[in-house]
């Protein structure tokens, strides 16, 4: 006689069996500090593998874009495993921790090594590293003296010359946001609409396609992230482009940060603090900008050679938690404006 067997009344069983079958052929350690990033693998794994070599402590990381790292934060609850979520954008940061998925670190350390505007006023996240979201121009058909700041690029004078990354990505919403931050609603939608008037043709998918257009004399100037420019001159030092540093009578230029905070579920939040408190002292400061072409967060690191040679420049004092405060009204003015 053949028995039957009912699956179900071991299912609980056997989840927890695969479960941890899963978590030995993972590696997985009850230890492991883990991380999720929405920076790439290749600008992470060195610095953990240095925290490792330094402290012992191990770190498992999970890739991918900020978006759904935060929904998967939030599905998983209380139950996540995550320790630490890392972003390249302070509105991203901002929206994990609108929606509860950041807890607050008080940390000494923290406050004085990370600037006051670059940090969460709550405590539940820190930049650490910058860059700037600016100007970059045809050194064979502009002059630095005929640019100035963001405003101005909606002048006439740049009908048809203007290139623009698309307004999907949300390194332009939070520029669009900060904007919104100084000078008011009206006034930045008039602006957007400048932009969109002068554009040379439709916005492209990334800031290395925009530079592209620009030195094959498609467009005359456009607005980039600092490391796009470091990464693509570094590759073709010969290339006519060149930066300008926006706003430098005004506010100062639009910065953004890479950062990062602890999960409101950590089940290692004090270790994982301490691995945020590491973040902010020199060494890695000098490591965590370095790969990326950025700047350090703290203002006593000096940056890496080839970013330091674009020169000084006055950054805006203003909090970037006002990306992520301002980011959805940023985005249908955005929208309101024609710029797509």
């Amino acid at each position: 006689m053949i028995r039957t067997i009912r699956v179900d009344r071991f299912a609980p069983v056997l989840g927890a069996l695969l479960l941890a079958v899963g978590l030995v052929g993972c590696g997985k350690q009850p230890d492991e500090l883990v991380v999720y990033s929405a920076r790439n693998e290749q600008l992470i794994k060195p610095m953990f593998d240095r925290y490792t070599a330094e402290t012992g402590n191990k770190i498992r990381f999970v890739t991918d874009d900020a978006g759904p790292l935060i929904e998967r934060l939030n599905a998983e609850g209380a139950n996540s495993q995550a320790d630490i979520l890392m972003t390249v954008d302070a509105g991203e940061l901002w929206h994990a921790a609108d929606r509860g998925l950041l807890r607050p670190t008080q940390s000494e350390v923290l406050n004085a090594n990370i600037p006051e505007n670059l940090r969460d006023p709550q405590g539940r996240w820190f930049g650490f590293s910058i860059r700037a979201r600016t100007m970059v121009y045809s050194t064979e058909r502009v002059k630095p003296e005929e640019l100035s700041d963001y405003a101005a690029l909606a002048d006439e004078r740049w009908k048809g010359k203007l290139c623009l990354r698309t307004s999907k990505k949300v390194y332009n919403q939070s520029l669009v946001a900060m904007l919104i931050a100084e000078h008011g609603e009206a006034k930045t939608e008039e602006i957007v609409r400048g932009w969109v008037a002068n554009l040379a043709t439709e916005p492209f998918s990334n800031d290395t396609l925009l530079m592209e257009a620009i030195a094959a004399g498609q467009c005359d100037v456009g607005l980039v992230n600092t490391y796009y420019f470091g990464r693509l001159l570094r590759d073709n030092p010969d290339l006519p482009l060149k930066l300008f540093w926006a706003d430098q009578a005004g506010q100062g230029v639009h910065v953004n940060i890479s950062g990062a905070g602890v999960t409101a579920h950590s089940p290692r939040a004090e270790r994982a603090k301490e691995f945020l408190e590491w973040l902010s002292q020199p060494e890695a400061q000098s490591l965590f900008a370095g790969l990326n072409l950025e700047y350090p967060a703290s203002p006593s690191i000096e940056p890496d050679p080839i970013v330091k040679a674009w020169g000084d420049f006055k950054r805006s004092p203003m909090n970037v938690a006002q990306a992520g405060e301002l980011q959805a009204t940023a985005v249908k003015l955005m929208d309101r404006a024609g710029y797509r």
